[in-house]
């Protein structure tokens, strides 16, 4: 796995044991946005799985439904 790839998902990891657990559990999407993000990297890369994030992260507002939302 590119070192990149092995950074960001430990920054997500970290994002997820330190500071996720501060906030009241309200992700409007399953999976949740960082699980998402890590898996769109896992599976597609940096370039692709950043944009992936990206867009999830845009849609992830109070007027959007949510619901699931697999990584494709």
């Amino acid at each position: 796995m590119h070192a990149g790839i092995q950074i960001a998902l430990a920054l997500i990891r970290a994002y997820q044991m330190l500071v996720s657990p501060l906030f009241p559990s309200c992700c409007r999407f399953v999976p949740s946005c960082s699980h998402y993000a890590g898996e769109a990297l896992r599976r597609h890369g940096m370039r692709r799985g950043l944009v992936l994030s990206l867009k999830r992260l845009a849609r992830c507002h109070p007027f959007h439904p949510g619901g699931w939302d697999p990584v494709p």
